[in-house]
């Protein structure tokens, strides 16, 4: 529950911040974002510091070598969580996340199935919503990228197709 609370109160604080007059948190992509990043850090740090045991124990036995699995998961967290904050990278970083919260539900299952007793949130039902929200948060990210890119392309003079990104310039080809 604490990556939960963790996405709304940080992802609401920065959104206010920008309601506030903080002219670059004003979009709530970017206050997602930061949520997100802050998220994705206490997830990643629990692969090395206080849960890693009961990470490892996660890993469903099909799969090799449950402590590296656990230690390159959650440096790709890390890494996503810090590519989150780049607004050329967030893109990416939010794709990549998303892939990896598909990949790691099979831990999500394996843990819901074989561990006796859970709290509530580690139930197969809500552990199952929760990931939901994770993985509909980061597509959001990825979602408004492709929107802001076809809005870019349609405001653009048809010559000038090589400015893919928001802020770019185009090449000339001659």
């Amino acid at each position: 529950m604490e990556p939960l609370i963790t996405l709304v109160l940080v992802t609401g604080a920065l959104w206010a911040l920008g309601a506030l007059g903080v002219r670059p948190l004003r979009p709530w992509p970017t206050a997602l974002r930061g949520g997100l990043a802050a998220m994705f850090v206490l997830t990643g740090v629990a692969h090395f510091v206080g849960k890693r045991a009961e990470l490892i124990a996660m890993v469903p036995p099909f799969l090799p070598a449950p402590a590296l699995l656990v230690t390159v998961t959650g440096v790709l967290e890390l890494a996503g969580a810090a590519g989150l904050l780049w607004s050329r990278t967030a893109p990416w970083a939010a794709a990549g996340l998303s892939v990896l919260l598909v990949a790691m539900f099979p831990a999500n299952v394996h843990k819901a199935l074989t561990v006796v007793p859970l709290g509530f949130d580690d139930q197969l039902v809500p552990r199952t919503a929760l990931q939901l929200v994770f993985l509909a948060a980061t597509l959001a990210v990825v979602g408004r990228h492709v929107h802001e890119l076809r809005r870019h392309r349609a405001t653009e003079p048809s010559g000038e197709r090589g400015a893919m990104i928001p802020g770019a310039t185009a090449r000339p080809t001659g």
